[in-house]
């Protein structure tokens, strides 16, 4: 079967891994040393699941975000979100036409392919809750009628780990809707050396074309690896090992609220799509230990007296990983 078959436009799901594969060479054209960040992008967006992007500011969110849209050939929109913010500013509102003297629907940015909402946790909870029935349902309802969003569909909200003043933290709801929660630390040394040459060079990240980053993969890509996925087959022993992975966050002393049933399948779905990326059709224990924290660690809640002491959901899953059996 060739890459594409003309006759039904379906793409092998060879071809579809290759492509999704040299995204993540093309999006480093633009943005230096971020591939696990990248490589939880194509997860997300293979398991039609949503990122918390963790990050201080100067770090390229934003502009990996607008590459990977690009290298995907998709859309994107980017929302700031301010305490002023409405929930209409994000879903989009009625609009009267003089006119026609009827009122007409406007799009809010939500209908796009990849929606950076930007520091999410400045805007109060009710806009925060308007992007609820977007992440969950894949449409938005205005006056009553729901208006379905594209395919695909992720919302990429990011977050300032530093600075907390004026800020409305999502509560526990929200946060178990995203997928996978990334960091975006600093770059390394030679990372920051090679960024700087760059912009020497004559680097503008307001000009993709012009760094060569181009189109190498779509949606007909993300479908057949989406479908894929599906077909990865995962061994009674590894659905158990993930079950005693959450099951022992939750019972760990120093956790307030542990890991939900809702995090286990997000741990599942997630595993899935990094074997399938790797070029397995089965999901290892090695799987699921990579993918334990980008798709845990945002679903737990620590007791106050633990973090004073210096304790961290990232530090508890090493634990957990370290102690729980592994089936062989």
């Amino acid at each position: 079967m060739t890459e594409i078959d003309v006759a039904t436009g379906r793409v092998d799901a060879d071809a579809a891994r290759q492509a999704l594969v040299a995204l993540r060479a093309e999006v480093g054209k633009a943005v230096v040393g971020n591939d696990p960040v990248v490589t939880g992008l194509i997860i997300a967006l293979l398991c039609r699941g949503h990122v918390l992007l963790e990050g201080v500011p100067g770090v390229a969110k934003t502009l990996l975000v607008r590459t990977v849209a690009t290298a995907l050939d998709t859309s994107t929109a980017r929302l700031q979100f301010t305490p002023d913010l409405m929930p209409g500013d994000v879903t989009g509102s009625l609009v009267y036409d003089p006119h026609t003297a009827e009122f007409s629907f406007r799009e809010g940015p939500v209908f796009t392919n990849l929606l950076l909402a930007d520091e999410i946790n400045r805007t109060p909870p009710k806009t925060q809750s308007a992007l609820l029935e977007a992440m969950e349902e894949r449409q938005v309802s205005v006056e009553g009628r729901p208006r379905p969003l594209p395919d695909p569909f992720i919302v990429i909200a990011t977050q300032n780990p530093v600075e907390y003043e004026g800020t409305y933290p999502l509560p526990e709801a929200q946060l178990d809707r995203f997928l996978l929660k990334l960091t975006m630390p600093a770059p390394a040394r030679e990372d920051e050396i090679g960024i700087l040459r760059r912009h020497v060079e004559g680097f503008d990240p307001r000009d993709l074309g012009a760094a060569g980053v181009r189109a190498v993969a779509g949606a007909e890509h993300l479908a057949a690896g989406r479908a894929a996925v599906r077909a990865v087959t995962v061994a009674p022993e590894v659905l158990g090992y993930i079950v005693d992975v959450c099951r022992a966050t939750r019972t760990a002393p120093s956790v307030r609220l542990g890991v939900s049933p809702r995090g286990a399948t997000a741990l599942l779905a997630a595993a899935r799509a990094w074997a399938w990326l790797s070029g397995r059709g089965y999901v290892t224990p090695d799987d699921v230990k990579a993918l334990a924290r980008p798709a845990l660690r945002h679903r737990i809640e620590l007791r106050p007296e633990a973090e004073l002491e210096g304790a961290t959901a990232d530090g508890l899953l090493e634990r957990v990983l370290a102690t729980v059996p592994v089936p062989r």
